[in-house]
């Protein structure tokens, strides 16, 4: 059995996308990963609303107790570890692509986030951040009037 490894043509884009220092107003420090690892780099996503940013990251097979998220001087830190499930003792493995270890996510809040209430909660291997806006930061409406 051969397995070859499925490669889109437009992975460049999207990469260069992603690796940007600015994604949805919110800049993103990706942990910096050598070649040829397979370090485990969990996928996150970040959706404005009116209210609130959502942040999801997909966490795998972790437990919420080897999750740590913090706040310090504006960046908010998610961080944690996935270990190897088994030993391969007197087993003869062909291939392994399944990430494992430390891993750190870093995004710069700035000053449109009210840090001091941020929620979270796991779930199925999700983990959810909910990041309120600061009142200054939301949409206004503002009425003009006609003389």
């Amino acid at each position: 059995m051969r397995l070859t490894p499925f490669k889109s043509q437009n992975t460049d884009v999207l990469n260069r996308i992603f690796d940007e220092d600015l994604f949805f107003g919110l800049p993103v420090f990706p942990m910096e990963r050598p070649l040829g690892t397979n370090a485990f780099y969990p996928a996150l996503d970040v959706v404005e609303e009116k209210e609130q940013y959502v942040l999801k990251a997909d966490l795998p097979g972790m437990r919420k107790e080897d999750i740590k998220i913090s706040v310090e001087n504006g960046i908010l830190n998610i961080e944690g570890e996935r270990k190897t499930e088994t030993e391969h003792k007197d087993k003869q493995v062909h291939r392994i692509e399944r990430s494992y270890g430390r891993f750190v996510r870093s995004l710069n809040l700035g000053s449109t986030v009210d840090a001091s209430r941020i929620s979270a909660s796991y779930k199925d291997g999700v983990l959810q951040l909910t990041v309120p806006k600061s009142e200054a930061a939301k949409p206004k409406a503002i009425d003009i009037q006609v003389s």
